[in-house]
């Protein structure tokens, strides 16, 4: 009877203790990301998009603010806040036993009317601008009244935007707004501001993190301007993961809240966040990244918030194999379109060299690998100029490379050769099309869509009329995934074989909108299941999207990719740092417009220039004029040079910018030098390295890395929050803080020296601040920081 009552409580404790494990091996790893609500609007999102779980059997709590409704047969989460709700919050849920949290925010959306009053009759009157992606058919025009205006109305958040009329098929610009701006394109777009309501500053600051014995506490300071009223926790949104923190653990000491853990609570990573709501007044959300109890910082393992990407064009890079080189012959044929001759090899000696690792880069994301065809195709816009496929982006082969890049096996050893430096490899992975040699398009003509339209007309770059099936060519078909899972599952496995075949970290993805949602969701499924959870690893994945932010937003969940590059963010900050009569508060609504999208610790991208934009250096040298969105034939006929040294000056500034806010800075090669160009191919030379730089261009590579490398070895930049002092038409100031440090940033783009006084919170109690640039130091008192900035200058302050 012993023996059985010891095999009964054996069995118990087996039983126990698996049902442990596969709860511990179910529970949530991702993070759950905030709602962005609307009051009184109905809202969703496909629970898989949230997080990953073999199992989306959840039971919502009642909400007394939000309605919610969980559809299991489509997976669809819905939200429909009260209509007088402007608070942030946590809408509860259990899964398998456990209580889990979606942070909120509702806000009481604000409409702005946009008039016009047409001198002729139209079938179809139709707004269109930045707000809607420019879709010209979804805001029509309509006048109720009879009075000969046409009207529609916007929500719109603070923000400068730019927008257009369209009658009939044909653009108008405002011609009762004064405002207005060219738009590269032989027009102007006309402009409408909406500013920032003037309201007392509510902010949420990190105090300090310290050790108490068998407790790690982490404290915090509430700024709600001059007003006195006391918080308690009901207006916190405390957060260990994705579950509430009790309250026994937070104490609120007037306007200090201080939350205790034990050190056995916080094992491995962990993630604190933090928020108050009060009387409508909504802080910024602070996010405290642990591991085993410690914020994160210099010494900690890499997490993707520590990556700076370095962006290279294979073939445009370096030569370390002249026995590949075999240029496309073709007597129309021009070189700039041509292979140039950089290769895999040229890549590794260059690794190697260490390059890479003195400028302070740990992720590079190289151009495609795929064999492309070899020949020459003329490009269908007019003048109709042949092109190969040097770029890697017509695709010929599933499992093949370049042969005029090298082998499998030397891709291979780029990306063990950067694994011994700490560096990451991203493929480029192109989903949307091949090359109509590719084996797949001659096997498979179902999986593609058809290049003509039923009216006639020819499915070439409509982009946002045909988004999912459109050509890029007539030479590039398209997958239609809408219609074929077979070509999508295809698609899918093949990321899955390059990832696991090469030991890639992750990928950079084409022409992200023009491929539905559905292959993002099922390659992502297949990626946590197959490789993050089996080789406990985590898969960067980044997208190219140009569009409207809830066009690029809808594609950056734990269901989809990590981030895009926030092309939004770039097109106000080129302008506005260049433009000396344009104001950084411009660019300070853009910044916090951006926070509210994708959080103020996200992981976009943020680039200075890239192979589809003219290069930096070609505006700030005045070749090319702000509103430049192509300069084909400027490239083709008269390529940029960069003549001024305050040019350089200017570029730095911008990458003092870059990589000091949130985000991923994205380094495009030769930008770390200053090298200019105009339109594709122009902003695609070939690379240079050492004696080839000027004076100047050796002077700013060394300003760069500088940059690069205080980002690397600072926390703040990279998980710190964001706390603007100043914004106005000179001066850019913000303060970056973590539990490990405070920086402040403080940019001039004017070109003269400019005094600045700014006034630090007083409970910092600072004495002092250092350059991080010439490690100088300059004294703080009475919180009051006195610097001057020179010209095209900045300053990168660690506070103490």
């Amino acid at each position: 009877m012993k023996n059985m009552n010891k095999i009964f409580t054996g069995t118990i404790l087996l039983l126990l203790l698996s049902a442990y494990v596969t709860n511990a091996q179910n529970e949530i790893k991702d993070i759950i990301k905030p709602l962005s609500l609307t009051a009184g609007k109905t809202d969703s999102i496909k629970i898989s998009d949230s997080f990953y779980s073999e199992n989306y059997d959840i039971k919502v709590k009642d909400n007394q603010k939000i309605k919610t409704k969980y559809d299991k047969s489509n997976g669809y989460l819905y939200f429909t806040p009260n209509l007088d709700n402007s608070d942030m919050g946590l809408i509860n849920f259990e899964l398998e036993g456990e209580t889990y949290s979606y942070p909120y925010k509702s806000r009481i959306e604000k409409k702005y009317k946009f008039s016009y009053k047409p001198d002729k009759e139209y079938k179809k009157l139709t707004l269109f601008g930045s707000f809607n992606g420019w879709d010209r058919g979804n805001l029509p025009l309509t006048d109720n009244d009879g009075d000969g205006v046409y009207e529609a109305e916007v929500a719109l958040e603070p923000g400068r935007y730019e927008y257009k009329f369209f009658g009939d098929g044909i653009e108008i610009v405002d011609p009762v707004n004064p405002d207005k701006k060219p738009n590269g394109m032989g027009d102007f777009n006309s402009l409408f501001f909406v500013k920032e309501e003037i309201k007392k500053p509510v902010f949420l600051h990190i105090d300090n993190y310290q050790k108490k014995n068998e407790n790690i506490c982490f404290s915090f300071v509430y700024q709600n301007g001059n007003r006195n009223e006391q918080i308690t926790y009901d207006n916190l949104i405390p957060l260990l993961n994705n579950k509430k923190i009790a309250e026994e653990k937070i104490k609120i000491d007037n306007k200090r809240i201080v939350i205790t853990f034990k050190k056995d609570e916080l094992k491995g990573d962990n993630l604190i966040r933090l928020a108050v709501s009060q009387n409508g007044d909504n802080t910024n959300i602070q996010s405290i990244y642990l591991q085993d109890g410690k914020p994160i910082g210099n010494g900690s393992d890499f997490n993707w918030h520590d990556a700076t990407i370095y962006s290279l064009m294979i073939d445009r890079f370096y030569d370390g194999n002249k026995k590949l080189n075999n240029p496309i012959e073709h007597d129309s044929l021009s070189e700039k379109a041509n292979y140039n001759g950089g290769d895999f090899l040229g890549v590794i000696k260059k690794l190697k060299e260490g390059y890479f690792k003195n400028l302070g880069i740990n992720t590079i994301w190289i151009s495609p690998v795929y064999d492309n065809p070899n020949g020459a195709y003329r490009e269908y816009p007019e003048p109709h100029r042949f092109y190969t496929g040097y770029h890697g982006y017509w695709p010929i082969s599933s499992d093949k490379t370049e042969e005029q890049f090298g082998t499998m096996e030397e891709l291979k050893t780029i990306v063990a050769e950067a694994k011994k430096q700490n560096i990451k490899i991203l493929l480029d992975f192109v989903s949307h099309h091949v090359h109509k040699e590719h084996p797949l398009f001659k096997e498979h003509p179902d999986w593609f869509g058809t290049l003509e339209l039923p009216d006639g007309r020819l499915n070439l770059r409509l982009w946002d009329e045909y988004r999912l099936t459109t050509w890029f060519e007539p030479y590039l078909p398209s997958f239609d995934f809408t219609k074929s899972l077979e070509g999508l599952d295809f698609m899918v496995s093949n990321a899955i074989w390059w990832l696991k075949e090469t030991g890639a970290a992750g990928y950079r993805h084409d022409a992200v909108k023009h491929v539905p949602n559905e292959f993002w969701r099922e390659l992502t499924r297949r990626i946590k299941k197959e490789i993050e959870i089996p080789e406990n690893r985590s898969v960067y994945q980044i997208g190219e999207t140009f569009g409207s932010y809830d066009l690029i937003s809808s594609y950056v969940n734990n269901g989809q990719l990590n981030a895009q590059f926030n092309f939004n963010l770039y097109d106000t900050a080129l302008p506005i740092i260049l433009d000396p009569k344009s104001s950084f508060s411009v660019l300070d609504s853009e910044m916090k417009k951006s926070f509210n999208v994708y959080g103020e610790n996200h992981l976009m991208g943020n680039i200075m220039d890239s192979h589809d934009k003219n290069r930096f250096m070609s505006f700030a040298d005045g070749d090319l004029d702000l509103s430049a969105w192509s300069a084909i034939e400027e490239g083709w006929n008269n390529p940029p040079i960069v003549d001024h040294a305050s040019s350089y000056k200017k570029g730095e500034l911008y990458y003092a910018y870059m990589h000091s806010i949130p985000g991923l800075p994205v380094v495009y090669y030769g930008s770390e030098f200053g090298m200019t160009g105009a339109s594709d191919p122009d902003n695609r030379r070939m690379m240079r390295f050492g004696k080839d730089l000027s004076k100047h261009e050796s002077q700013m590579i060394g300003i760069v890395s500088k940059i690069i490398n205080i980002r690397k070895n600072h926390s703040a930049f990279r998980y710190g929050d964001f706390n603007t002092l100043q914004a106005d038409t000179n001066i850019y100031a913000y303060i970056r803080s973590d539990m490990n440090e405070r920086v402040l940033i403080v940019l001039n783009k004017t070109p003269e020296n400019v005094k600045v006084e700014l006034s630090l919170p007083e409970f910092y109690k600072s004495k002092s601040a250092k350059d991080l640039m010439t490690n100088k130091s300059i004294t703080i008192s009475g919180s009051k920081l006195n610097s001057s900035i020179e010209g095209y200058g900045f300053r990168y302050y660690l506070i103490k």
